[in-house]
């Protein structure tokens, strides 16, 4: 595995789990999400950070995996 590689694996699993602890705050301890969004402004920020991180993270570690698979065929 090459350092190109780890570094995005380390990356995008940074962004997804910060959006994931971001999303479980914003139901647990922000206090919740109804139909009408979060009931607090800690909820909608933590929201907010979810929203930007979850997909960015889902992203960054599709391209690491397929430049780590991209890297073993060579």
């Amino acid at each position: 595995m090459r350092h190109d590689s780890r570094q995005l694996i380390r990356i995008g699993l940074g962004l997804f789990l910060g959006g994931a602890l971001a999303a479980a705050l914003a139901l647990t301890v922000f206090g919740g999400v109804s139909h009408q969004g979060p009931h607090t402004n800690s909820g909608w920020l933590a929201l907010m950070v979810a929203m930007g991180c979850l997909p960015l993270g889902t992203l960054t570690l599709a391209l690491a995996l397929a430049k780590l698979f991209g890297d073993r065929k060579r």
